[in-house]
């Protein structure tokens, strides 16, 4: 596994107050730099304010590259371009988890180890019958992660690398069942056990969909499922990756660790705004399919509209996913023989919003949120499952990144600082 130590640079002076201090550089092998301010409070009092942690890096990774500028992301040095294209997602998961990508051997036995842990004890899935049936899919996975390590209890401690890679394992095989459960849940549907010999995509859309043992998933679906999850797999150190790593910081053990990860990716602003990008597109088919309207209001700071599905945190440039993920809808359509207006009404608005001097100012290019809801949509996934179908593709990345710190044996436990802006000291005073 090639996990390259970053190469020192010229100290950095920062001067405050008439105090010194060298800060430690270094560069990433893709040249990104940084400045080591790990003493900049005991040195100088002071402490850096970064609202978001958008210039803050609290950790070194070799897992995945992503350069929002040029519209890049890779995987261990492997352009999302070509995975997506010519892998299948349990090589990509292979690949974040160990480094490199499988040899046809290792693939085989890590597809039958995969296929030796999907199945669930059904004791244990009866946790999902004390929901209503309306509730979100994401909070029941959220309690079923971290529920599963009270099954495996004895074998969680993050420094053994044994527990580690059962775990990896375990969480890898199983979440695709905990989500087939929320889901048939939600439908009343008696839960469906996986089926050996199953490829992974077609395992879960059987336990997804499965009422009779004549189910058999189109190859166009399977080859759909397959690209989304892989354009998920991982993202650098987004919202719900950085809750990941600061749980885990913790010590807590990798069920944990995983489950806060899914708490964060729910909220609309990360992995719930294909959701709210879906409901925009219906809101806007309700009201006439009125493009223009609807770039007016987009632009209307009073309005309280909110374009979904444009514009990223990272990328200033077009998101790479979005890319393939366009063309990909096009032709599962075609291929599925379906016609959905909503895909229609979000090529006019890209158009649109495309070519209008606000947009391209700001930099306010669709993100992989703005097609992936339309192709889940053509599979059959209804909405408030998009959320859930976003956690089982980035499961191999949360994982990975969590053995990745856990293993590297250098993390401190996450402990951000804050600037107080309260009351000053104020004395108690009764009767």
């Amino acid at each position: 596994m090639n996990n390259t130590k970053p190469t020192p640079g010229k100290p950095a002076q920062i001067i405050v107050d008439g105090k010194t201090l060298e800060c430690p550089t270094f560069v990433g092998t893709e040249n990104e730099k940084a400045m080591d301010i790990s003493k900049l409070r005991d040195s100088t009092g002071y402490v850096t304010f970064d609202n978001g942690y958008a210039n803050t890096s609290p950790t070194t990774s070799s897992i995945t590259y992503l350069d929002g500028d040029n519209g890049i992301l890779q995987y261990r040095g492997y352009p999302i371009e070509q995975l997506a294209s010519q892998s299948t997602f349990l090589e990509v998961a292979f690949l974040l988890m160990n480094g490199e990508l499988p040899s046809k051997t290792e693939l085989e036995a890590f597809e039958k180890e995969i296929e030796s842990h999907q199945t669930v004890d059904e004791s244990f899935l009866k946790f999902f019958d004390i929901f209503p049936k309306k509730a979100h899919p994401m909070a029941m996975l959220t309690g079923a992660t971290v529920g599963l390590s009270t099954i495996y209890q004895t074998e969680v401690d993050p420094a053994n690398k044994d527990f580690t890679k059962k775990n990896a394992i375990r969480l890898l095989a199983q979440f695709p069942a905990l989500t087939a459960a929320a889901y048939r849940h939600g439908k009343g549907e008696k839960r469906v056990a996986p089926k050996k010999g199953l490829d992974y995509a077609s395992n879960f859309m059987h336990m997804m969909f499965s009422q009779n043992d004549s189910y058999s998933v189109p190859k166009e679906i399977v080859a759909a499922l397959n690209l989304l999850l892989i354009l998920h797999a991982d993202h650098e150190q987004n919202c719900s990756t950085s809750t990941v790593r600061l749980v885990g910081s913790s010590a807590a053990n990798l069920y944990a660790s995983v489950a806060a990860g899914i708490t964060a990716l729910w909220g609309p602003l990360h992995g719930g705004a294909n959701q709210a990008v879906m409901e925009m597109l219906e809101e806007i088919q309700k009201d006439g399919g009125d493009i223009a309207k609807t770039i007016a209001k987009a632009k209307d700071k009073a309005s309280g509209f909110k374009l979904m599905g444009f514009g990223h945190r990272v990328y200033k440039n077009f998101d790479p996913r979005a890319k393939i993920i366009k063309v990909a809808c096009d032709q599962v359509l075609k291929t599925m023989g379906i016609q959905n207006p909503l895909l229609d009404i979000a090529k006019k608005l890209e158009e649109a919003a495309l070519k209008d001097t606000y947009f391209i100012e700001k930099k306010l290019y669709p993100n992989v949120d703005f097609y992936s809801g339309i192709i889940y949509s053509a599979l059959k996934i209804p909405t408030d499952m998009f959320t859930p179908m976003f956690a089982l593709g980035r499961m191999p990345g949360w994982v990975a990144q969590w053995k990745e710190m856990v293993e590297g044996g250098t993390t401190k436990i996450g402990r951000p600082r804050q600037i107080y802006t309260g009351y000053t000291k104020r004395d108690l005073k009764r009767g």
